[in-house]
């Protein structure tokens, strides 16, 4: 499964756990970021074809062993093999149900389900070895070093989760040799600690490089809807956040004077005072609203829950706080540039976005043919009726 497709499966909010022992067990490391930590939650679920896989060879092995070998700890290891199976898929199954529906899941169970079931498979190893049938002895042991390497593979989410199935796995291995007597057996001494830490190590880096993909991928994403210099939303993320908000006007801002001091101070002064205007745009327009920088020296701010007052009042903050000189100079001097404001209400000027854009658009250059520095409001029936050759001569007059 790709990081891409991990990451889509968020879509199923998983719930993180909430004891200590199963926090301690899920940590991926330290300063992951909470949407990463939910989607490697996600994966320790996995995925119902995964676990019929491991859950056919644990069970199929067990009864296979307690059929030659019918001792009562042998026969206790089939029937707790198929409880802790079963109560598996059951809580797979529910959790699967009330992650799409957006409940809370039960991750602790999970977590605590999937060692128990490691600890099984140890027992099972254990109780066979000591019973000196050595080829059931042998199918215990393969059947355990193979659901170490799905173990590793299947749970990296968190490995330490990881390490401590296989330790239970596979430790229960030396306790057998130690107890079965056969001195060729001690090599299993050497071997499992060696392996144990080997899975572990891989466990751990596979880990790193998981959640290192999907920090660049959020990054790339992030990157995708945000101006690179201000750090604003872009076109494309004003188009996103628009269908996700119920936008009550938009103000599409222009700033004046801004061409002459990229001509005069140059390009890298230009940049910082659109920089500082940023910062100024969106300390102003304050957490409720969207800004965007949406090309040069055009920024426009989204808005929710506010009327015609409320945007006006906005608009006239917005101009007061841009044109205060910026301390941008090449040698420390204050930059001054002033801002024209076109406003756009929803639904008098349109319902879309690129409705409310044209009327806005329209204002905007109305206030700059009528002195800049202003504010101005989109009349419905200019937003309804003025064509795109109109707005684009009055762009080119102001």
């Amino acid at each position: 499964m790709t990081v891409r497709a991990r990451m889509r499966d968020t879509a199923r909010l998983y719930s993180p756990p909430r004891t200590r022992l199963a926090r301690w067990l899920a940590e991926p490391g330290r300063d992951v970021p909470e949407p990463i930590r939910i989607a490697l939650i996600a994966n320790l679920y996995g995925t119902l074809p995964i676990f019929a896989g491991g859950v056919a060879n644990t069970i199929l092995v067990a009864a296979v062993i307690a059929a030659r070998l019918p001792q009562p700890q042998i026969l206790a290891w089939l029937v707790l093999e198929v409880a802790i199976c079963l109560s598996r898929l059951v809580v797979l199954i529910v959790a699967d149900r009330a992650a799409r529906a957006r409940r809370p899941t039960p991750t602790d169970l999970n977590l605590l389900l999937a060692v128990a079931w490691a600890g099984s498979l140890g027992y099972g190893t254990f109780v066979t070895l000591v019973s000196g049938d050595w080829v059931a002895a042998t199918l215990a042991c393969l059947s355990s070093a193979g659901m170490v390497g799905g173990t590793c593979f299947r749970n990296f989410s968190a490995p330490r989760l990881t390490a401590v199935m296989i330790a239970l796995t596979l430790g229960p291995c030396c306790l057998g040799a130690a107890v079965a007597g056969e001195p060729l057996l001690a090599v299993t001494f050497v071997q499992i600690p060696c392996y144990l830490l080997a899975m572990t190590r891989a466990a751990y880096r596979l880990n790193a490089l998981l959640v290192a993909t999907m920090r660049a991928e959020r990054e790339n994403a992030d990157l995708a809807l945000h101006d690179g210099l201000t750090g604003l939303t872009n076109r494309a993320g004003l188009t996103a956040a628009f269908e996700r908000s119920a936008a009550s006007g938009l103000l599409y801002l222009d700033l004046d004077g801004f061409k002459a001091i990229n001509d005069t101070y140059g390009h890298a002064v230009g940049d910082r005072l659109l920089q500082s205007v940023a910062e100024r745009i969106a300390d102003e327009a304050g957490p409720g609203a969207i800004p965007a920088r949406i090309g040069g020296d055009e920024f426009v701010v989204l808005c929710s829950g506010q009327g015609r007052g409320g945007l006006i009042d906005l608009g006239g903050r917005l101009i007061a706080r841009i044109s205060t000189p910026h301390p941008i100079g090449p040698e420390g001097q204050s930059l001054a540039v002033g801002l024209s404001v076109g406003i756009a209400l929803a639904p008098d000027h349109g319902t879309g976005l690129a409705a409310l854009m044209r009327a806005a658009d329209s204002a905007l250059y109305r206030a700059k043919s009528l002195g800049k520095g202003r504010c101005s409001v989109a009349s419905r029936q200019a937003s309804e009726t003025l064509p795109e050759a109109v707005i684009e001569a009055e762009r080119l007059r102001a």
